[in-house]
């Protein structure tokens, strides 16, 4: 039995320096999730604004009991910067 191949990040590239680092094929994360849901878009996309939800949640909710000091001044942000 051989281990299942886990997804990683490629490394950036020097112009994305600082960015997210983006996944390599983003069309086949789409075509994933689609299958996932059996083609249905519009449970892909309700699915995925549920998973946003719950991990603002989980965001909120580490930020309320997590002090300054233990995180050395970094503060969640609930925005993605613009690309």
């Amino acid at each position: 039995m051989q281990p299942t191949k886990a997804l990683e990040p490629h490394r950036a590239r020097p112009e994305q320096a600082g960015l997210e680092q983006a996944w390599p094929d983003q069309a086949w994360e789409v075509e994933a999730v689609l299958a996932w849901h059996d083609d249905n878009a519009k449970a892909a996309i309700r699915s995925l604004l549920d998973d946003c939800k719950h991990l603002r949640q989980q965001l909120a909710l580490a930020e309320s009991v997590m002090s300054r000091g233990m995180a050395r001044g970094w503060a969640p942000r609930y925005e993605r910067d613009a690309l």
